[in-house]
């Protein structure tokens, strides 16, 4: 059975996978702090949401959660997600993201670590 703070961040995750905006400003404090790794850090929802609607190109997203650890107001999920562009070309990415929420009953996501890497077809 899974624990309300497990189901929150699948429910979180599939909202990225689907650009569900909506569900994921409400699931993310004022001040959240998003760090993709080797990457940049985004600071604050309002430039989160704006880093998403930018990222939305359209692709169809199918998103496989392996695990959700929790315990207290930190948590982490690793999975994949397969994209389909529209020219057709197929690309899978692995991830593991770290969560920390602003507090342990009912929190909103107040730090976000990503580690992101396109998966080697085997």
């Amino acid at each position: 059975m899974k624990t309300q703070l497990q189901a929150f961040i699948e429910t979180f995750n599939q909202a990225f996978a689907n650009v569900d905006l909506d569900v994921i400003a409400n699931s993310v404090t004022d001040d959240v702090v998003w760090k993709m790794v080797g990457d940049r850090t985004v600071t604050g929802k309002e430039e989160m949401i704006r880093l998403l609607k930018e990222m939305d190109d359209g692709q169809s997203y199918k998103l496989t959660i392996e695990h959700v650890i929790t315990h207290g107001t930190t948590a982490a999920a690793n999975g994949k997600m397969k994209t389909v562009r529209s020219s057709g070309e197929v690309r899978t990415f692995e991830f593991c993201d770290v969560y920390q929420l602003n507090k342990h009953k009912g929190g909103k996501i107040k730090t976000l670590t990503s580690y992101v890497m396109e998966a080697v077809e085997e």
